[in-house]
Parts: C-alpha cells; sequence; structure tokens
C-alpha cells in the first residue's frame, strides 16, 4: 500500500534529520575552535564547554542552535522536517480512512498539521532578537503548543491503529503498537508532574535535560513508526 510505504520513510526522515540536527549544533557550541579564523566563527553565546547536557543539563537546544553558525544547521533542518511533519499526518489521515472507509479529516491530522507549523514558527524567530517582552512570552507559547498538539496528536493516532489493529494485524507489529502507546502516555505523564517545575523560576539544569530528553522522546515515536509497519509491496 503506498500510504504505509511513505509513512516507512518520512518516519525515519522525520526521527533521523532533528537529532542529527541539534547534537550538530551541540558539537559546534562545545568545540568552537574548529572554527576560528573562518567565516563561521561560533558566536560567543552559542559557545559551551564539554558537557552532556541529557545528563546536566548545562545548557539549553536554544542556546546551542539559536546563534551563527549553528543556526544555519538547525533552522533548515527543523523548517523541513516541518514538511516532511505534513505529509506524514496527511498519509496516516489517508490510510486510516481507506481502512475505516470513510473520507474525513481525523482529528490527529489537524493537531499533527498545527504541530508542524508551530515547529516551524519557531525555526524562523529562534534567534531573532526583539526587545520586546511579549515577543518571548510568544516565542515559549508557540514551542508549548508544538508540544502539546505534538502529543496529542501522537495520541489520537495511536487510539485509532488499536481500534483498527484486528484489520491491520497482518502489517503490523502488536508489539511496536504497545510501545508507541506507552511512549506517548509517558511524554503526557512528564510533561503534566513537570509543569510546575516549568512554572519555577529556578531549576534551570533541570529544565534544559528535560528539553533535550523530551525532545528526543517526541521523536522517536517516528522511529517507532518506521519499525511498526511491515514492509509492503
Amino acid at each position: 500500500m503506498n500510504e504505509i510505504a511513505q509513512i516507512r520513510k518520512l518516519s525515519l526522515w522525520i526521527f533521523f534529520i532533528p537529532l542529527v540536527a541539534i547534537n550538530i549544533c551541540l558539537l559546534i557550541s562545545q568545540n568552537p575552535e574548529f572554527f576560528e579564523n573562518t567565516i563561521f566563527t561560533v558566536d560567543q553565546i552559542g559557545r559551551s564547554g564539554f558537557s552532556i547536557p541529557y545528563l546536566d543539563g548545562s545548557l539549553s537546544i536554544s542556546r546551542a542552535s539559536r546563534t551563527f553558525p549553528q543556526y544555519l544547521i538547525f533552522k533548515p533542518a527543523m523548517i523541513f522536517t516541518s514538511i516532511i511533519l505534513y505529509f506524514y499526518w496527511v498519509n496516516n489521515n489517508n490510510l486510516v480512512n481507506k481502512y475505516k472507509f470513510t473520507n474525513i479529516n481525523y482529528k490527529f491530522k489537524t493537531f499533527g498539521i498545527l504541530s508542524a507549523v508551530f515547529l516551524a514558527i519557531h525555526s524562523i524567530f529562534l534567534g531573532v532578537k526583539f526587545d520586546i517582552q511579549i515577543y518571548k512570552l510568544m516565542r515559549r507559547v508557540i514551542l508549548l503548543l508544538f508540544i502539546i498538539f505534538e502529543i496529542i496528536a501522537q495520541g489520537i493516532l495511536v487510539y485509532h491503529f488499536f481500534k483498527l489493529k484486528d484489520k491491520i494485524s497482518g502489517i503490523i507489529n502488536k508489539k511496536i503498537l504497545i510501545l508507541k502507546a506507552a511512549l506517548v502516555s509517558i511524554l503526557a505523564l512528564v510533561a503534566l508532574l513537570s509543569l510546575p517545575i516549568l512554572l519555577d523560576k529556578g531549576n534551570t539544569h533541570f529544565k534544559h535535560a528535560l528539553e533535550w530528553n523530551y525532545f528526543v522522546g517526541v521523536i522517536i515515536f517516528y522511529l517507532l513508526t518506521r519499525l511498526l509497519w511491515k514492509r509492503t509491496t
């Protein structure tokens, strides 16, 4: 089935492109000397010593990615990912319609496309300096909306696949479907439990470590998508 083949391809790109992009930005941030005396000299704000932010939360994804030259990698990667996300949710909507014999736009498609839009907006304005307090607030709100809509879309999609599991049992790995459901549940639970800490002004290192790990958790959903569907002819 064409939709399944497309979903398998798209999901792998959605996983690898952001993962590679943020970690290349991290490497540049920690090794600015490689670019000294070149046109790609690393901005002072974007420099940091060696650390493992996934564990110690020493810097945020934003700091590692928003300055020159890191944004030359981060912004195109995230905007391209947003475009791929659009086609991912459209193909999943078409696939569910085929198995349910319907022709509607399911809620997961709407939320998924909205999450892609907010990711693109966040990426475009990341690093743009406006000395306006409301701009800083809106940037955080846009990032939050991306996360919320992404988790909602993932959750609803998994719910529909569970309803269709008898019809698609021959072409999916049921264990992976259970893993996807568990992952979405964990992401939603972590978000709810972390909310009081995130709203507090302190706990900076915790927030940064959570940011790195949560981002990886979100895109692991797409790696599981690749593993979910069996190769079709």
